[in-house]
């Protein structure tokens, strides 16, 4: 082949290469027969705010937060879950199951569109594009919207809003920690003044033993173990998840206890609680947005702490 053919062959396959990157980069394709509501990348997606007479719920990204998503439920904010963050993707690009075109007054009115307050926000790297929302009837909303910069009516799926909607229940991420149990190896407990740390041992078909890290050769402490193990079951209400920078109400907090996981010497997370004056406990992590509140049985967690960890059990006979 010539060099002139040759080099024929390099652009070609060049623009081959950049045309299929450019495929690549285009979000999925939706469900056959889906339409486009909003052709928009999901990194121009900075906000999706849903307007309704419950408040207004916000699902949002910042910057520098990756995938991150978070969720502002009226004046509080809080970390969203994984259905938080799938559910943000599916707003950008936003697809319906049917465009229905402009409607007359007639059409409007029959499908809760013609004085509904409600309103749909997507704001944008360029802007805001704004949608009316269906009216609620008889407690059940039509998965109907329409964009204010045409009047199209377009006809959702069932479940975009709704999830939106409960969002309290449904998008609040209730982990108290992003690390995962073989992710320490040392853990130590603080009370007032008085500390003691534990070395966590791995047991064939056993549970993982606790011992104690002074003195050197210390047996395992089974109600230290059992005690942490509880610990680890705390699994609080997402209505209990206060949000960045909100006080308790019945705060000041008093400090009960403090657990510090570590690994290779470094810090891997804790966990703080801390009572309030009227008797409720609180805790927060490495990973909450703030505080959370716990069931009221969690009074038993800081005497058994006291009682059972911070005080070393008799020798044996």
């Amino acid at each position: 082949m010539s060099p002139r053919g040759v080099g024929l062959q390099g652009v070609l396959a060049a623009l081959a290469l950049g045309a299929a990157l450019l495929v690549s980069l285009r979000a999925p394709p939706g469900a056959p027969g889906e339409v486009m509501v909003l052709d928009v990348a999901a990194r121009d997606l900075r906000r999706v705010r849903l307007e309704t007479a419950a408040g207004p719920v916000e699902l949002f990204r910042e910057p520098g937060s990756g995938d991150t998503p978070w969720l502002r439920l009226g004046a509080r904010e809080v970390r969203g879950n994984g259905d938080a963050a799938r559910l943000f993707t599916r707003f950008a690009p936003l697809r319906a199951a049917r465009d229905l075109g402009v409607l007359d007054a007639a059409h409007l009115a029959e499908v809760g569109l013609t004085a509904s307050t409600e309103r749909l926000r997507l704001s944008l790297t360029q802007g805001e594009q704004v949608f009316r929302l269906a009216a609620p009837a008889s407690g059940w909303r039509g998965p109907y919207l329409l964009r204010e910069s045409d009047g199209h009516v377009f006809l959702l799926s069932a479940s975009l809003l709704p999830d939106l909607e409960h969002a309290a229940h449904r998008l609040v991420d209730r982990a108290l920690h992003a690390f995962g149990p073989g992710d320490y190896e040392t853990l130590t407990l603080t009370l007032e003044d008085r500390a003691r740390a534990f070395r966590l041992v791995p047991r064939a078909d056993r549970p993982v033993a606790l011992i104690p890290v002074e003195p050197p050769g210390a047996a395992p402490e089974e109600a230290a173990r059992r005690w942490h193990e509880r610990l680890t079951l705390l699994a609080p209400a997402a209505g209990d998840f206060l949000g960045r920078g909100e006080a308790p109400a019945d705060g000041p907090l008093a400090a009960a206890f403090r657990v510090d996981y570590g690994r290779g010497g470094a810090r891997v997370g804790f966990l703080e609680v801390a009572r309030s004056a009227a008797g409720v406990h609180y805790l927060r992590t490495e990973h909450t947005p703030g505080w959370v509140r716990l069931a009221p049985w969690a009074d038993s967690l800081a005497e058994e702490a006291r009682r059972g960890v911070l005080t070393p059990p008799p020798p044996p006979p």
